[in-house]
């Protein structure tokens, strides 16, 4: 297995239109890096998500970004997997909540597909770290549970209110942001990424 790439710059674009994400990923990594600009910043594009694995679509999307920022680009893609319905929503999660994201509408799907079946759920968070030389680095991130209806609570975004994580008896949208954040699927990839390119 060849040796990891280090991270050296000071500045990481982020592949990604969503502020909050862009937010969230600069919390995770501001020890390390200094300048953190979306795609949105700097007028890219994201490219359509035509890869059927979660770290597929990362890897596309941090590719495009440092090729079109000629700097180092990290992407995020991220989903819920429900064993008892063959793996969906998975990398469809999002398209599920349609065009306005609505998820209170893809957590009423989720349900009504379920019907009964096995509640065992796990996320999957899935960074992909691109050179524009086209060098990728690549980690993965799951945290396993349960999922519950009606959903609870307001926090967090997505599927959170009807995940309960193995454990614990609240569901991510009921906890405090500080206690989701040590145990998600994103926390457990980020802790693989530092291991791996900057720490």
């Amino acid at each position: 297995m060849s040796t990891p790439r280090r991270f050296t710059g000071d500045t990481l674009v982020i592949a990604s239109h969503n502020k909050g994400k862009v937010r969230e990923i600069a919390d995770l990594l501001g020890a390390y890096v200094r300048h953190f600009p979306s795609v949105g910043d700097l007028g890219l594009p994201e490219p359509e998500e035509t890869e059927s694995t979660f770290a597929g679509n990362a890897a596309l999307k941090a590719r495009a970004a440092a090729v079109g920022s000629d700097k180092p680009s990290l992407a995020d893609d991220s989903g819920l997997v429900v064993p008892a319905l063959d793996g969906a929503p998975g990398i469809y999660s999002a398209r599920w909540a349609g065009p306005d994201r609505d998820f209170g509408m893809a957590m009423r799907r989720v349900e009504a597909e379920l019907g009964g079946k096995d509640p065992a759920a796990y996320f999957v968070c899935a960074l992909a770290l691109a050179w524009p030389d086209g060098h990728v680095e690549a980690v993965e991130g799951e945290v396993h549970g349960r999922l519950v209806f009606p959903s609870r609570g307001d926090r967090g975004f997505g599927y959170d209110p009807i995940f309960i994580p193995n454990g614990h008896d609240t569901t991510f949208g009921e906890m405090e942001p500080d206690a989701k954040h040590r145990i998600s699927h994103r926390a457990e990839a980020f802790r693989r990424l530092v291991a791996r390119c900057f720490s």
